[in-house]
């Protein structure tokens, strides 16, 4: 019944493509096995004793239908071991003359410093503009990230402004950077 649509992409090291039924208990040790928080932007460890097969059976399901429905597109970070090493998101803003999307990501704290983000995300904008044909990619980020502030601009985002009180999170509303790319631009190297 899932269909990846031919959501299925490879680099050197890594396979980026949305959840399946068979990859239950390498997502699973994904979240059980991170370490403590490293950072205030770094969840830690994560509660998964409500995380069944039924429950991610019924999560494979919601990321179909949003993939389906054009809405949001859910991939799987794994090496070529079958980790999961995290997750990355494209979220559509707006089709029509506009062609934009919002991207998010994250690497269990396990696997980082080993340039599985940096190698995931240059997949990831390459087929957003190739496959998905999105035109305009943002990037909203928390004004104290430095790490993902950093990663944003090595793929080559440009700065664009500051979003305030733009998400509610930590029982307060929250300035964000945005950061884009344009992925036709001539210049744009991937």
């Amino acid at each position: 019944m899932h269909n990846n649509l031919g959501l299925h992409f490879t680099t050197q090291r890594l396979i980026i493509r949305p959840l399946e039924e068979k990859d239950y208990e390498s997502w699973l040790n994904g979240f059980v096995n991170r370490r403590p928080s490293q950072y205030r932007h770094d969840k830690g460890q994560v509660d998964m004793s409500d995380a069944t097969e039924p429950w991610f059976s019924a999560l494979i399901t919601r990321q179909q239908q949003a993939i389906e429905a054009d809405d949001l597109y859910i991939f799987g970070i794994f090496d070529k071991a079958h980790r999961h090493l995290g997750m990355l998101n494209i979220k559509n803003l707006s089709r029509d003359n506009f062609q934009w999307a919002e991207i998010g990501y994250f690497i269990h704290n396990q696997y980082w410093r080993h340039g599985y983000a940096y190698e995931a995300l240059t997949e990831l904008v390459k087929q957003t503009r190739d496959t998905l044909h999105f035109h305009r990619i943002e990037a909203h980020i928390n004004l104290d990230n430095i790490p993902s502030i950093q990663l944003i601009e090595k793929l080559g985002f440009q700065f664009e402004c500051v979003r305030k009180g733009f998400i509610f999170e930590n029982e307060q509303w929250t300035d964000h950077y945005v950061y884009y790319l344009n992925t036709h631009d001539d210049d744009l190297q991937m």
